[in-house]
């Protein structure tokens, strides 16, 4: 009789380790369970409908780096599939991918759909079962080494191999039946959320941007460059959401009320801003403050902005502007320090760090350490990456690494 594989969870890396498990042994008989109504879900929602599928680099000491927590396991990992191997995998099935300015990867037709029906198409040619509204209960292991599935309301599923790639959870309960066989959890909390200000001093300047800023967190050595912006709520962009990776637990723990120092110009110090405020009075002498073409990056609304948190009436002339003021929208422009009171999830891009530890599983394989034949992918593990194609790299890699082991 032919081998069974069982996948639990329809993501990125539970689908990716069914279809290429199926395409590498023909024999092997695969079924994805998905608890919601649709597989790949994040898949269609990533990057705004257009789907990050991977980050474009390929020095896997260097990609590594992107992860807070699995970067040095997941260092080799990448030997045996990295992101040139995501390019090459998705090219060699007719989807051509583009990289932006940033690094991030997405397919040329700026559609998710492009990458769902590429992967569905694998499924469908390597004869993969899929069950959506299917949840699996409980795991039990059977005397001969065999899988149980126990499903709400129906009879149990049997398998020879089982793949969980369930995705991160928010709460540490719902990784119960996961303990069940053995494994202990590391407690989940959120990674990737933006800052909400206590005070919404930037509110009427939503979807304002910098190119380059850095957010620390104070009383803490957590500081990050990137683009910085401005939201409704408060502060967004790849400053504030490596941040918040970086800082998850740190943030967890302080229940998300910190204080955070931005320097809004970040190809100037300190000093350097106060002798361009300073050349700007006596060269601009007789223009109105609101008018400056030194700090070219910042918007004009939010230059007004900085002359009013620094009590500056943007209608005084340079010439007027005294010491102290200028120190003062000094430390607004490099210095700017902001009370944070609770997150908001970034985008659609719900993102946890926790889950199983990387010290029980052989990531050789992705097979358990403490159960033969159970192996895990994506984000149940304690593994997560910054923005920017990062999760779904690991997602693909991990998927990749059981389907290799599975297949043989």
């Amino acid at each position: 009789m032919n081998k069974k594989l069982i996948v639990i969870g329809g993501g990125a890396a539970g689908f990716f380790g069914a279809i290429n498990a199926a395409r590498l042994n023909p024999e092997l008989s695969v079924t994805i369970l998905e608890k919601s109504r649709e597989v790949l879900s994040k898949v269609r929602v990533s990057g705004g409908g257009r789907c990050n599928v991977t980050h474009n680099c390929f020095d896997n000491e260097i990609l590594a780096k992107a992860y807070p927590r699995g970067g040095k396991t997941l260092r080799w990992a990448f030997e045996q599939f990295d992101a040139g191997d995501t390019v090459e995998w998705f090219t060699n099935r007719g989807v051509q991918l583009k990289t932006e300015s940033d690094g991030r990867m997405f397919p040329t037709t700026d559609d998710s759909a492009t990458i769902i029906t590429c992967l569905k198409e694998e499924a469908r040619k390597h004869g993969v079962t899929i069950r959506t509204k299917t949840k699996a209960e409980s795991i039990n292991l059977n005397d001969d080494g065999t899988f149980a599935v126990q499903l709400r309301k129906e009879k149990p599923l049997h398998a020879d191999f089982l793949l969980v790639a369930t995705g991160g959870f928010n709460r540490e309960n719902a990784y119960t039946w996961l303990k069940d066989t053995g494994h202990s959890i590391q407690p989940p909390v959120p990674s990737l959320f933006t800052f909400n200000f206590r005070e919404k001093i930037y509110a009427d300047l939503a979807g304002i941007s910098v190119p380059e800023a850095s957010v620390s967190i104070l009383d803490s050595s957590f500081e990050y460059t990137g683009p910085l912006l401005i939201t409704h709520w408060g502060l967004s962009g790849p400053a504030v959401l490596k941040t918040s990776a970086w800082a998850a637990r740190f943030l967890h723990d302080n229940e998300y009320r910190f204080e955070i120092r931005v320097n809004w110009v970040l190809s100037e110090t300190r000093q350097t801003v106060q002798s361009a405020l300073k050349k700007l009075r006596n060269d601009n002498a007789r223009r109105k403050v609101q008018n400056q073409d030194w700090f070219t990056h910042i918007p004009g609304r939010l230059w007004m902005k900085f002359l009013e948190l620094a009590g500056i009436d943007p209608n005084i002339r340079w010439a007027e502007l005294s010491n102290e003021q200028i120190h003062e929208l000094t430390q607004q422009l490099t210095n700017g320090t902001y009370n944070i009171q609770g997150k908001t999830t970034y985008k659609e891009e719900f993102v946890t760090c926790g889950g199983i530890p990387l010290d029980e599983v052989n990531f050789g394989s992705m097979e358990s350490k403490k159960v033969p034949a159970l192996y895990f992918a994506g984000e149940v593990l304690d593994i997560d990456g910054i923005t920017g194609g990062y999760n779904f790299q690991s997602a693909w890699t991990t998927g990749w690494i059981a389907a290799q082991n599975i297949a043989q």
